[in-house]
């Protein structure tokens, strides 16, 4: 039986499910944004927060460390982004300071934890250890046999 703490798919990432939220909470928040904002402030939010998890997604999915590390770079540099839209969303008055407030706190949380990844990565990088990508789908209904393999 496997732990609640085996990694099996990006999905299973707290930072993942972590900008995940904050991307539907940034969705649900543009809604109430003025008509003229639809394709300024509201796009360039909601395209950051995407970004967010995007990153980490397909940094999980690349092979190398140092390629997953250059994704999670970029992901933490979305949410930075994202603090700097949310500032001028309050700052034209589209957002109350409750909800400013508890959305920065969220991507400084989310940010927080990439850097944590970012720093277990580069951990697992030095530490030598291979990372392989053909672990996610092998199970019992799903078998994925690499090109090359031997299939039985």
């Amino acid at each position: 039986m496997k732990e609640e703490t085996d990694i099996r798919s990006f999905e299973s990432l707290k930072v993942w499910q972590l900008s995940r939220e904050i991307r539907n909470d940034l969705f649900e928040l543009c809604k109430s944004f003025p008509k003229e904002e639809q394709y300024k402030l509201s796009d360039q939010m909601i395209r950051a927060s995407r970004s967010i998890g995007n990153n980490i997604s397909e940094g999980y999915g690349r092979y190398h460390y140092q390629e997953n590390i250059q994704f999670c770079r970029q992901s933490r540099g979305s949410g930075y982004e994202l603090i700097d839209h949310l500032i001028t969303a309050i700052d034209c008055n589209y957002i109350k300071n409750k909800e400013f407030t508890d959305l920065r706190n969220k991507v400084i949380e989310c940010i927080k934890m990439i850097n944590g990844y970012i720093g277990y990565l580069n951990r697992q990088k030095s530490s030598n250890s291979v990372k392989e990508p053909f672990d996610i789908y092998d199970s019992e209904e799903q078998k994925f046999n690499p090109p090359n393999s031997s299939v039985s």
